[in-house]
């Protein structure tokens, strides 16, 4: 337990900075997710394409290229991130917002089709039926699968340490670097990390998720 300890501080750091990409990305994931879901169900013909071209080239793509593609394509395209945490998130949330479109798009489609006939018969627009009408009865569907995108996502985090950020797996691998006999509980150490982080956002989807039987 000494070697924790004499380097509380950097798995302290790595710790915040692992949770900063998380909720940076399903943040971005979310907004951007949503925007594609709905552009998935448009009744544009252009938008759908779109929708779907962008979820399945992005599903189809290895999170580790997607952050090639954002470490060093983009500089050489002139698109420049102000640092390599902000970087990661914008890959992460990119990456993660193909799954969320699908969850949201899956979520609307358990609502009956008479909903949506009901909107448009009271005079409202796509979207002013989708967030009045059709995404509030969508949620109690939709958060399980958020809820498993959520802990990939945190776990897809640690793709991020081989790009320069210094999040808990390559505290994890510092350390490792500079005391060879200690693997064993650093590893453990990191993994109950990702553990807690899990299992704690888990039980807030629990929450969320009864709270939305409750608002349905």
């Amino acid at each position: 337990m000494q070697i924790l300890t004499d380097h509380a501080g950097l798995l302290g750091r790595a710790a915040v900075l692992t949770l900063t990409l998380a909720i940076g990305g399903g943040a971005s994931a979310a907004v951007v997710g949503l925007l594609v879901g709905l552009a998935r169900l448009s009744p544009v013909p252009l938008l759908r394409h779109l929708g779907a071209a962008y979820v399945e080239l992005v599903r189809n793509t290895p999170l580790t290229i997607v952050f090639f593609l954002m470490v060093f394509v983009l500089p050489e395209m002139g698109v420049l991130l102000p640092s390599y945490p902000i970087t990661a998130i914008t890959a992460l949330g990119c990456y993660t917002a193909a799954f969320v479109a699908e969850a949201i798009r899956a979520g609307v489609r358990t609502v009956g089709r008479g909903q949506a006939e009901a909107a448009r018969a009271l005079g409202l627009s796509f979207l002013g039926s989708m967030r009045y009408v059709i995404v509030p009865q969508a949620l109690r569907a939709v958060v399980p699968p958020l809820a498993s995108i959520w802990i990939a996502l945190v776990k897809n985090t640690s793709v991020a340490a081989g790009f320069g950020v210094l999040e808990l797996t390559a505290a994890s691998q510092r350390i490792n670097f500079l005391e060879p006999a200690a693997v064993i509980p650093v590893l453990l150490s990191v993994a109950a990390a990702y553990l807690v982080i899990t299992l704690g956002s888990a039980a807030l989807f629990r929450v969320l998720e009864r709270r939305s039987v409750v608002v349905r």
